[in-house]
């Protein structure tokens, strides 16, 4: 086997490394090193912001016996204190049903443990705030904000979490579907292809700058074994653009109140199309003129595609009291009502 030797030539300007495979120079240009500098930043940041939830080990009939170390999901800190995870992740069944306690602890990724108090919690949408102690908060320094920006398909993302309690581990893939639905929450979710499993619920999906894109929130299950602990390529997460309207509230001591328009759907065949059209109608829909059976077309001049879409549609972009047009088609005619959409 011939043995290549390196080769070294001074660099031209604007580049400052090199790397020789077989026999060909390779130049890195220092954009590149910028790019991985950042890029290693915002793994670090989101690193170090992320926390394991803690699983509550104490026996309290030997209270002067300290429970064992037990991560039972992920979260992180997005500011000031504030540690946002899964509603699942620290949910606790009782006789009496499902709870959610009001203080929990969590672990840093250098190994503090940290009191955290419940702010606000929904159900509805799986999405838990509590915050750090006053004298806690200062351990914590480091924090990721909500990205601002909707996402798009094939966007590079990565998670930092507790997979099956250890950790913390990072994984790397792209966004799949932006618009998918489930059964777990009322609301869309976003696909990324990236390794995922029991223990990553609550944690952030980060874009490139470290910006929390989404919630982890659940996996499709691949593997056919019943055990506890269980992990697959296809993860979802609840979007970042949601989320921030939920913590928001939550933070601020808010009700959040979602959209209604008083429209319960049904599916139809409008020619070779599947779409949507009204199966029962009350106020405000009925109240703008809207009747049973009227095949459902647009939105604000956004096509309407299923039911899911449409009530996704109220629930993020639109607020109780907004005007927004509606477009049906009644018989052969295609006609547009105003809707003052209803809260609750």
């Amino acid at each position: 086997m011939r043995q290549t030797h390196p080769i070294v030539h001074r660099a031209r300007a604007g580049f400052i490394a090199l790397a020789l495979i077989g026999s060909s120079l390779i130049l890195v240009p220092d954009q590149t090193r910028a790019d991985q500098a950042g890029a290693q930043t915002s793994f670090d940041r989101a690193r170090q912001a992320t926390v394991g939830i803690l699983e509550d080990t104490q026996d309290p009939r030997t209270p002067e016996k300290p429970g064992k170390i037990t991560i039972r999901g992920t979260g992180f800190h997005l500011r000031d204190g504030y540690i946002v995870t899964a509603r699942h992740a620290v949910e606790k069944r009782t006789p009496a049903g499902e709870i959610i306690p009001k203080v929990v602890h969590v672990l840093t990724t250098d190994l503090h443990e940290l009191v955290a108090q419940l702010i606000g919690e929904s159900h509805y949408l799986d999405v838990v705030v509590y915050r750090l102690n006053q004298k806690d908060r200062p351990i914590l320094s480091a924090s990721t904000p909500f990205a601002a920006a909707p996402l798009t398909v094939g966007t590079e993302v990565f998670t930092v979490g507790y997979p099956m309690g250890w950790g913390p581990t990072m994984a790397f893939g792209r966004i799949g579907n932006v618009n998918t639905f489930l059964q777990t929450v009322d609301t869309r979710l976003v696909q990324a292809d990236l390794s995922a499993c029991s223990g990553n619920s609550g944690g952030g999906l980060f874009n490139h700058a470290g910006e929390v894109v989404g919630i982890m929130h659940a996996i499709i299950q691949t593997e056919k074994e019943e055990t506890q602990a269980h992990c697959s390529q296809m993860a979802f997460a609840i979007p970042s653009t949601l989320a921030d309207r939920i913590v928001t509230a939550a933070i601020e001591g808010k009700p959040l109140a979602f959209s209604k328009m008083g429209i319960h759907m049904t599916p139809v065949k409008d020619g070779t199309r599947w779409r949507i059209a009204v199966k029962d109608v009350a106020d405000p829909a009925k109240a703008a003129g809207i009747q049973k059976h009227d095949i459902l077309l647009a939105i604000e001049e956004t096509e309407i595609l299923d039911a899911a879409q449409l009530k996704n549609y109220l629930i993020e972009r639109t607020t109780p009291g907004q005007r927004v047009a509606v477009k049906v088609r009644r018989i052969d005619a295609d006609l547009t009502f105003t809707v003052t959409l209803a809260g609750g």
